[in-house]
C-alpha cells in the first residue's frame, strides 16, 4: 500500500494516537482530515500540522455522520484511507452498581457500531479509488481482556471480528485494503484511567501503522500484543492470567 499522496481521514484526531498518525503521514505527503468532538482541541491539533483540515463531528451521531460524509463527497472524493481511530473507554471492574449497561452502550456505539456505520457509507468513494484502505484500531485485549476495562475488551473483540470478515469481503469484491492496528497499553489522555502512563508513546503506534501499510502487514500487532498473541495461541486461559497479573 502507497503511504504517500494519500488523502487520509483519521477520526479522533485530536489526540493520542490519532494525533500522532495525522503528524507522521502529513510528514510524508499525504492530505490528512482529522476529525473530532470538541473545536477546541481539533482546532489546536490542526495548528501544529501541515497539509491537515479538522472537521468537527461525533462519530457516534448518525447525523453528524451524515453531514461529514455530504461534505466528504462534495470537497474530498478522493478520499482513499479512512482510519478508524475514535475510541470509548471506562475502566471499571463487573459487579453491583458499576453501571455497566451505561459504559457498554458508549463503547459499542463509538468503538464498533460508528466503524460499522462510517465505513459503509464511504466505501462508494474508496471502491472509486485505484488503491484505497480502511484502519480500524483495536487492541491487544481482543485475544485477552483486562479485567479493569470489560466492555471496552467486548467492544473492540467485536470490531476485530469485523474487521476480518471485512478484509475477507473486499477482498474478493474490490481493490479496498483493510488493516488492522492492534496496540497493548498506550500512554494517552484516554488511557490514564486504566494505567496508561506506564504504556507506551503513541507515537510508536503511528510508526508500526505506517511500516505496517508499507508492506501490506494486515494485522498489525505493537508494544506487547506479539507476546500476548504467542500466549493466546499456547493457552488462552495463560493469556487472561498474565493481561490481568493473575499467576
Amino acid at each position: 500500500m502507497k503511504t504517500e499522496g494519500n488523502t487520509i481521514l483519521i477520526t479522533g484526531g485530536s489526540s493520542g494516537m490519532g494525533f500522532e498518525m495525522a503528524k507522521l503521514f502529513s510528514q510524508k505527503g499525504n492530505t490528512i482530515i482529522v476529525i473530532g468532538r470538541n473545536k477546541q482541541k481539533l482546532d489546536t491539533a490542526v495548528s501544529q500540522l501541515k497539509n491537515t483540515i479538522g472537521i468537527v463531528c461525533d462519530v457516534s451521531s448518525d447525523t453528524d455522520v451524515n453531514m461529514l460524509v455530504e461534505k466528504i463527497m462534495k470537497e474530498y472524493p478522493d478520499i482513499n484511507v479512512v482510519v478508524n481511530n475514535a475510541g470509548r473507554g471506562h475502566g471499571y471492574k463487573l459487579g453491583i452498581g458499576v453501571h455497566a449497561m451505561d459504559n457498554a452502550l458508549d463503547e459499542i456505539n463509538t468503538n464498533y457500531l460508528s466503524v460499522v456505520r462510517l465505513n459503509e457509507k464511504l466505501l462508494p468513494l474508496l471502491t472509486k479509488q485505484p488503491e484505497a484502505a480502511i484502519v480500524n484500531v483495536t487492541s491487544e485485549v481482543v485475544f485477552a481482556p483486562k479485567i479493569v476495562a470489560p466492555t471496552y475488551a467486548a467492544s473492540k473483540a467485536a470490531l476485530h471480528t469485523y474487521t476480518m470478515v471485512l478484509r475477507l469481503t473486499l477482498k474478493q469484491t474490490s481493490s479496498v485494503k483493510v488493516f488492522e492496528v492492534m496496540p497493548s497499553l498506550t500512554n494517552t489522555e484516554f488511557s490514564q484511567g486504566i494505567g496508561g502512563s506506564n504504556g507506551m508513546a503513541a507515537s510508536v503506534v503511528a510508526k508500526a501503522l505506517l511500516d505496517g501499510m508499507t508492506k501490506d502487514e494486515y494485522e498489525i500487532h505493537v508494544g506487547h500484543t506479539p507476546i500476548t498473541y504467542k500466549l493466546f495461541l499456547s493457552s488462552p486461559e495463560d493469556a487472561l492470567n498474565a493481561i490481568n497479573g493473575i499467576k
